[in-house]
């Protein structure tokens, strides 16, 4: 099959989105020729592109695949304004553009956030079927995170969404959360499927990765205790509730550690100025990943109440395959912390309970033969979520739905 993927970003661009555009690309390439429709580089790329009204280039690494690139506006991502500029100049070129790609299906993500509804319109006009790849759900997002404040603009935006959904011969979505939203909507339960990001699973009898002592150091500092959040610190996050809990524990030498980026990098270090057991890290080299799991006794996976299912973080699956216990400061429907609780590789704590979560951090720091089976169950539970097997899913699912 020939299948056009709509998604702004796209590598050398370096959201999560981008790279798991490349990944999809590279499962569905191996069987089928597909053409991404992206944008210009701006999510902190490693290159530019000159600016022209669009630009072929080969895929390096998969396969079948080739890119092509509009010429949208390449504002750093960091005003939003700016972005909105980014989003809206993609739209505008590359509508027209996908008019005349040759495909027999449309498949869109989730950038820029209204790329599900662009995709569903241009399936209409090509009178092809149209597969939705949801990785953050909006305007659910968008409201809840307080980006949009309430009003006309977010219903009239929720009622594309509903048709964009409605027009899907297949939404594919990170978790059961996410898939319990969408049906909520008054989507058909059987377009609804789950293909979970997953993460690379070692094959048995493997070396284990190699630990940078550096990382560690940095990482752990003297803390007895670390309760390690890495990824990125964006709006969903129960941010309050954990510096909160991490000052009812400052006295038990547990420490509170944030590895990476986000819109609330500045408000968060702000808020744990006087906070002697909160530290704050950039992100680690892609090699030093291994050693970044390593360093944490218990890894903290975070979803304020309401937006579950709008997010599902998928670095759970990293976290399982290191073999490291789970903190989830989420509501207990929330994808991660079902996962967590069920296959006996964590806990979960209220995110709007401060209390609540020092408790939960207390009780595992007390108990280390518990974090042992904790681990040893998160190292069981991975293969279940290989991403290879995610993938294959992900192509059978297209290829099934597909037209014949």
């Amino acid at each position: 099959m020939r299948i056009l993927l709509l998604n702004l970003y796209y590598p050398p661009d370096t959201s999560a989105t981008a790279k798991m555009a490349a990944t999809v690309v590279g499962a569905l390439g191996a069987r089928h020729d597909v053409t991404v429709l992206c944008g210009r580089p701006s999510y902190d790329p490693s290159a530019r592109r000159p600016w022209r009204l669009w630009q072929s280039e080969p895929d390096t690494a998969p396969r079948r695949a080739t890119v092509l690139r509009v010429g949208s506006s390449d504002y750093p991502r960091f005003r939003m304004s700016k972005r909105v500029l980014n989003y809206l100049s993609y739209v505008a070129l590359a509508v027209p553009r996908a008019l005349f790609v040759p495909c027999e299906i449309v498949l869109a993500m989730t950038d820029p956030p209204f790329a599900g509804i662009v995709g569903a319109f241009v399936a209409l006009l090509r009178r092809k079927p149209f597969f939705y790849n949801i990785r953050d759900m909006y305007p659910d997002m968008a409201l809840g995170g307080s980006l949009l404040p309430p009003g006309r603009l977010g219903r009239f935006w929720e009622r594309l969404h509903r048709w964009a959904l409605r027009r899907a011969t297949r939404v594919i979505v990170l978790g059961d959360d996410m898939r319990e939203r969408i049906i909520a909507k008054g989507v058909d339960p059987s377009r609804v499927v789950i293909v979970r990001d997953g993460a690379e699973i070692a094959p048995p009898g493997a070396p284990p990765p190699a630990l940078d002592p550096q990382v560690l150091r940095a990482i752990r500092g003297g803390f007895r205790f670390v309760l390690l959040h890495a990824g990125n610190l964006g709006f969903y996050g129960a941010w309050e509730s954990l510096l909160a809990a991490a000052r009812l524990v400052e006295n038990d030498g547990i420490g509170l550690v944030f590895v990476g980026e986000g819109a609330q990098l500045g408000a968060l270090r702000a808020a744990a100025a006087d906070a002697k057991n909160v530290r704050f890290l950039p992100f680690f080299p892609a090699e030093k990943i291994p050693s970044v799991l390593a360093a944490a006794d218990v890894h903290v996976i975070t979803v304020k109440r309401g937006l579950e299912g709008v997010v599902v973080p998928s670095k759970l699956f990293g976290i399982l395959a290191a073999g490291k216990p789970v903190l989830a400061v989420a509501p207990p429907e929330c994808d991660a912390a079902r996962i967590a609780i069920a296959r006996g590789c964590g806990v979960a704590a209220d995110p709007a309970n401060p209390e609540e979560v020092a408790a939960a951090a207390r009780a595992l720091a007390a108990d280390p033969e518990k974090l042992k089976y904790m681990g040893e169950s998160a190292r069981v539970a991975a293969p279940a979520y290989d991403r290879l097997g995610e993938l294959q899913r992900f192509v059978k699912i297209v290829e099934e739905a597909g037209p014949a």
